[in-house]
């Protein structure tokens, strides 16, 4: 047909010009490998300035920066939709409704799912189906898409990498990592699926493996986008901090990778910031910011400009936190005011949606200025991280958040609660080292307040005033041999000791009233670690004081109920209480 030509996927577009179609075609390359040159649809405007494609895909391009821009290619290939092939309307009513001010972010999805029925070999329209999805928290949606298109596009470039990101949303690991690897055989410089792989690695704590393959992919990298780059090496760094290497790995990847992007006379600011801001919240979650010097501060001062704000939710919760955080009070009250101010601008359904997003929001300004009660009173009992995906970040980008509720819990005291939290999220990642601190926290400070208690207890049996009083104070120290009966088989998960197959601080510090636990069962002649009620314990006991390290230290029983026969004398004389 005169003036029509095919563009990559085979799909006719109203033009006379190659140039145009050559420029159409590189931005999808582009924007499927996520490629630093995506202006580059912006000269296919200018080789047909009537092309209703090229228009309509600039106008989407240029949406989230400059909307003025936008309108004009809007109105310039509504102009020409008479003329247009069936292909460039349908994009162009998909697109058009996409980057309207009040979409409904269903309907933005059933307009492309219905595109894609017609054309399932247009992967752009997918991938805007897919990235869609991800900022509703739906990837549900997504999947049922890809699945529609799928038997279309076998053998095309990138469709394995959109379906395994689908896949990691979901949940289903392996299936993830079987479309990851057939998007690589395909392109083995797919970066989406390379970044796929990788968080399936990630998932099932395979750290080690997980820094070799992406190390040996980086090469590939240099073509990405802001976004893409740092991103990768992001993942890179986290990997080494989970797999518990030393924080100078990581420091040396945010140098070298994350922020040096920024002297790049092309790099995105913002794209590199939201990496730079996700990797600093996990090093400060576990304390060692002190060996990033004052590159947070550095990085606050950068995103304090409100050129940085409003442009991705995520983004603007990573801000509120540094900024908080780094004494710019009145900024990150400015953003938050912000945010809730475009909430309640939202349509009703909009506003249902984001509503977990604001109290999120409010609780890391709270985290950030040290209230770590209120920060924990927004979070919830029942935090969930997971149920925030409508900030427009992946399950391993969110998991920060579940470890700020964990630390919360920790720094307020609920221990017992953050035990339960842990060890779920435990059961599900064995391998995470930092997990395991946090329990090993949780159940020390559990363990401290019970050993604590464990004392005052012993010590009441001996000054208990008559037998009744004695009776109240024994039933009193059985009930305290109970609760710690639970807490070695929560902590000791089946093995010898409270700190596993060793001996550990809380054996040691329980061990040490082992002593008086004994004395005491034999001046009140009732047994306080029995094989019934606390069966744990009793082995434990058995096999604490036949260890190497404790048999020849622990005093003999006897030796020291004469000793405590001494302190019970001097306690009557008043010389000692």
């Amino acid at each position: 047909m005169e003036g029509v030509k095919l563009e990559r996927w085979g799909y006719e577009v109203k033009t006379s010009s190659d140039s145009c179609i050559c420029a159409i075609n590189a931005y999808y390359h582009q924007v499927l490998s996520y490629g630093r040159e995506r202006r580059v649809i912006l000269e296919a405007a200018e080789h047909d300035k009537d092309c209703v494609l090229a228009n309509i895909l600039a106008a989407h391009f240029l949406s989230s920066s400059d909307s003025f821009k936008a309108s004009l290619h809007i109105r310039a290939a509504k102009s020409r939709l008479d003329e247009a092939t069936t292909y460039e309307k349908a994009v162009f009513y998909a697109v058009c409704y996409l980057i309207s001010d009040d979409r409904d972010d269903e309907v933005a999805v059933e307009s492309h799912s219905k595109l894609l029925k017609e054309f399932p070999r247009d992967l752009l329209s997918l991938k805007r189906t897919q990235i869609l999805c991800f900022y509703m928290g739906r990837p549900d949606l997504c999947f049922d898409i890809i699945h529609q298109v799928l038997p279309y596009n076998q053998q095309e470039d990138f469709i394995f990498g959109i379906l395994a990101f689908s896949l990691l949303e979901l949940g289903q690991m392996s299936d993830a990592e079987e479309a990851a690897k057939k998007g690589l055989k395909i392109n083995k410089h797919d970066c989406w699926s390379q970044h796929a792989l990788c968080h399936v690695l990630q998932h099932d704590c395979c750290f080690k493996e997980a820094v070799q393959f992406m190390e040996e992919c980086s090469s590939t990298w240099s073509s990405c986008s802001s976004f893409m780059y740092t991103h990768n090496w992001w993942h890179v760094a986290l990997c080494y901090m989970e797999g518990h290497s030393p924080m100078r790995k990581v420091l040396e990847i945010y140098d070298n990778h994350i922020w040096k992007e920024l002297e790049k006379p092309d790099a995105v600011h913002p794209e590199v910031y939201l990496n730079a801001l996700g990797l600093l919240l996990r090093v400060y979650v576990r304390g060692e910011l002190d060996v990033f010097g004052n590159r947070l501060k550095v990085l606050a001062d950068c995103v304090a400009d409100q050129a940085n704000w409003y442009l991705e939710c995520h983004l603007d919760l990573l801000i509120l936190w540094a900024l908080a955080n780094t004494g710019e009070v009145s900024k990150a009250e400015d953003l938050l005011k912000g945010l809730k101010s475009r909430h309640s601008k939202m349509i009703k359904k909009k506003q249902e949606l984001m509503q977990t997003g604001v109290q999120l929001a409010e609780a890391l300004y709270a985290y950030g200025r040290g209230n770590d009660e209120k920060a924990l009173e927004l979070l919830g009992p029942d935090f969930d991280a997971n149920s925030c995906k409508m900030i427009g970040a992946s399950d391993e980008q969110l998991d920060v958040f579940n470890e700020v509720w964990y630390s919360l819990l920790l720094n307020t005291g609920r221990a017992a609660k953050a035990i339960e939290v842990i060890d779920k999220r435990i059961k599900k990642r064995e391998g995470a080292p930092f997990l395991w601190r946090l329990l090993e926290r949780a159940y020390s400070m559990v363990g401290r307040q019970e050993a604590a208690a464990l004392f005052p207890a012993l010590k009441s049996i001996g000054s208990a005033d008559g037998a009744e009083a004695k009776e109240a104070a024994i039933e009193q120290l059985i009930e305290g041999l109970v609760l710690l009966e639970d807490a070695f088989v929560k902590c000791s998960k089946g093995k010898p000791f409270f700190g596993g197959s060793q001996i550990g601080f809380l054996d040691i510090a329980f061990g040490c009233y082992l002593g008086w636990v004994r004395v005491t069962e034999k001046m009140i002649e009732v047994k306080l670690l029995d094989e019934v009620k606390t069966p744990g314990l009793f082995k434990w006991a058995e096999r604490f004081c036949a260890d190497a390290a404790v048999k020849d230290v622990m005093p003999e029983t006897d030796k020291l109920a004469e000793f405590a026969k001494v302190l019970a004398k001097l306690r009557a004389s008043g010389k000692w209480n």
